[in-house]
């Protein structure tokens, strides 16, 4: 779809269509655009992974060279593949693709195989390429390798999917995982920023640096920082597997390039000169590189190589120069290819440097999203390939060192394909990344965490699921973090991360959401005849002289590599053809390149220059070019040199130059579907972000065919009659998740204190807010009985456990309702005949949904793993959690008789009554506006639009709605006269009644409720266990301890901490006080076993001082444990 037109043709208004015209639910031809633009960059990013940036990485790795019995043995990727999920060879099947549904269900890995052509030379000469497989890797579904690829919705239900299915996720162990997208440092970009704490790097360190996180075309990452030192040196540090390596500048600089001294000195001093303190320091560096005698480019490089050669495992056979090649290749400035490339942005950094050092350019603070671009999945995906690949390499030479000794023969073809069969596959690394979110890594891929790269993307709702792929993650790192100033709202993220959508709570502000319209771009394209458009439009090369002075020409930068110099006069004008260029989509500019021309201010603001960036992994949004009429897609760091306007009177002619497209693209998905979130206070919205992430809703609607561990389901949901349009943009009727109530703010019987509702109990009878959860269950006998493979499900026949509950086959009958007790499954042993019968061992009874046989991944396996579903009926009960679209959670408080409750003229009686108490302190007007438009909406048979920012103070909702309801014939203000339920007279005040959308939560009593009176208690201590699973008891602590001791109830207090937990009686020694020394006296052997022993203290040897006392257990255990360590415990006992 061309992003261009996706945001024009939105819906205009909601509609009831879904409700009224025949057709809802028959499968479309092609699926819904805009739910799939959803998890668009996260199967983009893939795709363009596992295509050209697969080929790209392998390329990259560099080959592995040793020498094996005298010869120099060289082994090289040339090409590698990932293949469609297929099953596996020496099956019998009817299909030969693997499809995500049975590996959910069979809780497998959606996985695809890696096959790599490798080519091997024997002391440099080629000697033929190999087809190695190395293992399997877990497939995107959707992606271009899944097999549900370019489906229709009917196709897609016909191999058990959702019609809407998204994709955007890996299958590992039948979980559905999700890789976080993160925030990183904008790649090639030089940073400038101060930390204190850089001045314990060494002597004469200062807090001020430039930090540059440089990206390779196939995204290899590496940080790069450069210090100003006190004496007005600068030193280069960067980490290579994990260390960190110092190397002054003027050594980087003279390693780089040719040039004599004076060149380097000039190329350093441009728009500088006449800065003589720049000027000095400027030679002081090339002084230093000349004092160590490094005079040509060969010297030092051979300088550097003999340092660092200890570090770099290159072969022994490698030059010093080489050796400093491969090091300036891998850790300086990787993203550019040549030397010269390199020489000119260090100069330009070092420039940069120099400018922030003396306060005259700004610090660049790194929590904006202006110097953020996101980690997609796709780049960490392959990112974490290429180091496998690599640590695939030098297994190879392992097994050659290892095994290769033992085996005889010459090294010929087979010999090779033997070695390389040895080495260990990848599928095991990748598992364990996506499994459980930790990273493996010797490099540490330039990411500061190392966990948390992966969620499970549950399917609680829809919403909830949508906001996996959505969300941006700041960093696991800075969780931790004592310092607030991660978690700030900025200017700067207007439009690109939403205000709203983040959590309260530990992850807020770190957790962010992108907006709706908001994009992440994934391809990338060559720039090469960027260059040369640049040139034509009036730009100096980087190497010849500009018309006038450097210090009035602003530099040229594309994707970090300086490229030449724009005179200040004529800077202007490049930057309008370019734009022109870019939105027209002329002469070969990618639509998402980002114009940026920071200018020259004349106060110590941003280091001016002209800005490029092609590069993928950076968030652009859509707006509309007033100029040219079109829709242009804007950066975060383009964002803070363009105007742009929201509403058309607050265009200025001349000043703002873009518009948006709408007034609520500040918004996230999730966000958006708030009704008149503008009339609400921020932070209910914020709530009501999270609440509806948390709603029984429909999650889908092949539950026959899921069998996730827990879905929440509602029975009967219906279509909200107030709604954003957004609501239907994203067709969310498919996926409802609440109910229209009446809803009447009336104190009634003050069973509504603090946030508790009463509904009434005729509408629960109707069965309003109904709902179930399924459970699922996978059996494997193969981990029941362990090595045993005789045994599968199935009963002998008159069984008197089984008692007639369970199939033939040993399986329950599915409709069938199990209680705490009944048989649940029954296996026998086809050796011995014996039968085993397991029992449903949950207190909440179930019906048996569905039961689904399942085999293992090679299709092999007898009846021995079977998932079985159950369904368990959870209707509202008193102590659950409802709540409308404002972030006003209530609790069920009491199901209040029909014939009890307030009703009004036409004998109405409403579904709810909510406490006015809630809405003065909340300011959730937003609610107000539902209930009247809801009402309205009903009387008309109509469904309003709730879209924020539609009413204003011009054009007021309550005039809007009052006279729609006047002209249904009922008050202008939405308020009633009701009657009493008790007695039947009228109440005197006037009661606002309306209809507002309400939402079940998941959080439901019977999955809280504790209690016990006795049970299992701790080994060691012999203190009841806590947790619910365990049947525990609540811990009675210390505050607990404190508050009936203000009471002075001593007695209450003695049973709580002694009586109920741990009493026990022992033996003690009156005279010396040891609870250890009275043992029982040993019998001698002629005394029969009923003679009565007496205990005897073993450090008294008398027996009449030994008493009872009841001390608590764990005391006992305290006064072993000291004794074990030589300490003695006397109890002074009266």
């Amino acid at each position: 779809m061309d992003s261009s037109l996706k945001w024009e043709n939105l819906p205009t208004a909601p509609s009831l269509k879904n409700l009224t015209e025949a057709g809802f639910g028959v499968l479309k031809e092609s699926q819904h655009a805009a739910v799939q633009d959803l998890t668009k960059a996260h199967i983009d990013s893939f795709d363009h992974a596992v295509t050209e940036g697969l080929s790209r990485a392998v390329q990259a790795i560099p080959p592995l060279e040793f020498t094996f019995r005298e010869d120099r043995l060289t082994i090289t990727f040339v090409e590698a593949a990932i293949y469609t999920p297929m099953v596996a060879k020496g099956n019998i099947c009817k299909e030969l693709k693997v499809f995500p549904a049975e590996c959910r269900g069979r809780r497998c890995t959606y996985k695809g195989k890696v096959v790599a052509d490798i080519s091997w030379s024997v002391n440099g000469v080629p000697k033929g390429i190999i087809k190695q497989s190395l293992g399997q890797v877990p497939i995107m579904v959707k992606s271009k390798l899944c097999n549900l690829h370019g489906l229709s919705p009917k196709e897609l239900v016909e191999h058990h999917e959702e019609a809407e299915e998204m994709g955007g996720y890996f299958i590992v162990n039948g979980n559905e995982k999700v890789i976080r997208m993160l925030i990183m440092p904008r790649r090639n970009y030089p940073i400038a920023m101060s930390r204190p704490k850089w001045k314990t790097r060494g002597q004469g360190y200062t807090q001020y640096g430039i930090s540059m996180h440089c990206v390779k075309e196939e995204h290899t990452a590496i940080n790069m920082n450069l210090h100003y030192l006190e004496n007005g040196t600068v030193m280069l540090n960067f980490i290579y597997q994990k260390e960190l390596f110092f190397l002054p500048l003027g050594f980087a600089l003279k390693a780089l390039v040719d040039f004599t001294d004076f060149q380097i000195y000039q190329e350093l001093i441009k728009g500088r000169e006449d800065n003589s303190f720049y000027k000095s320091c400027a030679s002081e560096m090339l002084r230093v590189v000349m004092e160590e005698g490094c005079i040509t480019r060969s010297k030092v490089l051979n300088y550097l190589g003999e340092r660092f050669r200890v570090k770099l495992n290159l072969p022994e056979w490698y030059t010093n120069e080489q050796c400093a090649k491969f090091l300036i290749e891998e850790c300086v400035c990787i993203h550019l290819k040549s030397d010269t490339e390199k020489f000119y942005l260090l100069c330009m950094i070092t420039r940069k440097l120099f400018t922030y050092a003396k306060q005259e350019c700004m610090e660049e603070n790194l929590d904006s999203i202006t110097f953020q671009e996101v980690l997609t999945p796709g780049k960490f995906y392959l990112m974490f390939m290429k180091e496998r690949l690599a640590a695939w390499l030098s297994s190879v030479k392992l097994s050659f060192e290892k095994r290769g000794k033992r085996l005889k023969g010459s090294i010929n073809h087979e010999f090779v394909m033997k070695m390389f069969n040895m080495c260990t596959d990848i599928s095991k690394s990748f598992e364990y990344l996506l499994a459980t979110g930790n990273l493996v890594s010797k490099t540490g891929l330039g990411i500061m965490q190392n966990t948390g790269f992966c969620v499970l993307a549950d399917k609680l709702n829809f919403i909830r699921y949508l906001s996996h792929f959505r969300c941006v993650h700041r960093g696991a790192a800075f969780a931790k973090m004592r310092t607030t100033s991660v978690r700030k709202l900025l200017p700067e993220s207007w439009g690109f991360l939403c205000p709203v959508h983040t959590p309260d709570g530990e992850p807020c502000g770190l957790m962010n959401h992108m907006t709706a319209i908001c994009e992440i771009v994934t391809a990338s394209m060559a720039t090469t005849t960027l260059t040369a458009l640049l040139c034509s439009l009036g730009v100096t090369p980087v190497d010849g002289t500009p018309g006038q002075a450097f210090s009035e020409c602003y530099p040229v930068v594309l994707n970090g590599e300086v490229v030449g110099w724009v005179e200040t006069e004529l800077a202007h004008g490049v930057v309008d053809s370019l734009r022109r260029f870019k939105v027209l989509r002329e002469k070969r500019i990618p639509p998402w390149t980002e114009i940026v021309l920071v200018p020259k201010t004349g106060k110590a603001s941003l280091y001016p220059g002209l800005y490029l960036f092609t590069t993928p992994c950076r968030m652009v949004r859509p707006v509309r070019n007033l100029a040219l009429g079109k829709q242009e897609l804007i950066g975060t760091f383009e964002q803070l040199y363009v105007n742009v306007g929201i509403a058309e009177d607050e265009i200025e002619p001349g000043v703002t130059t873009h518009q948006e497209l709408f007034p609520h693209s500040m918004l996230s998905v999730v966000a958006s579907f708030i009704p008149y979130s503008d009339h609400n206070q921020s932070p209910r919205n914020m709530y009501q972000c999270q609440m509806s992430k948390q709603t029984m809703g429909f999650p889908l609607h092949s539950f026959k065919e899921r069998s996730d561990n827990k879905l929440y389901r509602l029975q009967t949901p219906q279509s909200p009659l107030v709604r954003p349009y957004t609501y239907d943009h994203y067709n969310l009727d498919n996926y409802p998740s609440g109910t229209n109530a009446i809803v009447a703010v009336i104190s009634y019987t003050g069973y509504d204190m603090e946030d508790a509702m009463i509904v009434n109990k005729s509408s629960w009878e109707r069965g309003f807010a109904h709902g179930s959860i399924y459970k699922t269950e996978l059996v494997d006998l193969a981990d029941k009985v362990r090595g045993d493979d005789s045994v599968v499900f199935g009963t002998t026949p008159g069984d008197p456990k089984v008692n007639g509950q369970l199939d033939d086959d040993g399986l329950p009958h599915i409709g069938t309702t199990l209680k705490y007790g009944d048989p649940f499954y029954s296996y026998i042993n086809l050796n011995t005949g014996q039968s085993f019968v397991t029992y449903y061992k949950n207190q909440e009874a179930c019906v048996v949904d569905n039961v689904k046989v399942c085999s293992s991944d090679n299709g092999l396996g007898r009846f021995k793993r079977v998932c079985i579903t159950m369904r368990v009926p959870r209707n509202p009960t008193i102590g659950d959690k409802f709540a409308s679209r404002h972030g006003q959670k209530g609790i069920l408080s009491r199901l209040w008789p029909a014939e009890d409750m307030p009703f009004t003229e036409s004998g109405m009686s409403p579904d709810i009554l909510f406490n006015p108490h809630g809405f003065p302190s909340r300011m959730t007007i937003g609610m107000l506006i539902e209930s009247m438009a809801g009402k309205s909406g009903a009387l008309h048979g109509l469904s309003h639009d709730a879209t924020p920012f539609t009413f204003s103070e011009e054009n007021r909702a309550l005039e809007y709605f009052g006279k729609m309801l006047r002209a249904g014939g009922y008050n202008y203000y939405g308020t009633e006269r009701l009657y009493s339920g008790v007695s039947g007279q009228e109440l005197e005040a006037d009661i606002f009644i309306g209809v507002v959308y309400y939402q079940r939560l998941r959080h439901m009593v019977s999955d809280k409720f504790q209690v016990r009176t006795t049970g299992a208690r701790d080994k060691v201590t012999n203190q009841p266990v806590g947790g619910r699973n365990v049947q525990g008891g609540i811990r009675f602590g210390e505050m607990e301890r404190d508050a009936l001791l203000a009471h002075g109830s001593s007695f209450l207090l003695h049973d709580r901490l002694f009586n109920c937990s741990d009493r026990s009686v022992t033996q003690v020694c009156v005279d010396c006080g040891s609870l250890l020394s009275p043992l029982l006296e040993k019998p001698p052997p002629y005394w029969s076993a009923m003679r009565h022993r007496k205990t005897v203290c073993v450090l008294c040897g008398k027996s009449d001082s030994v008493d009872s006392v009841s001390v608590p257990y764990v005391f006992r255990y305290f006064v072993a444990e000291l004794a074990a360590m030589n300490i003695k415990v006397k109890l002074d006992i009266k």
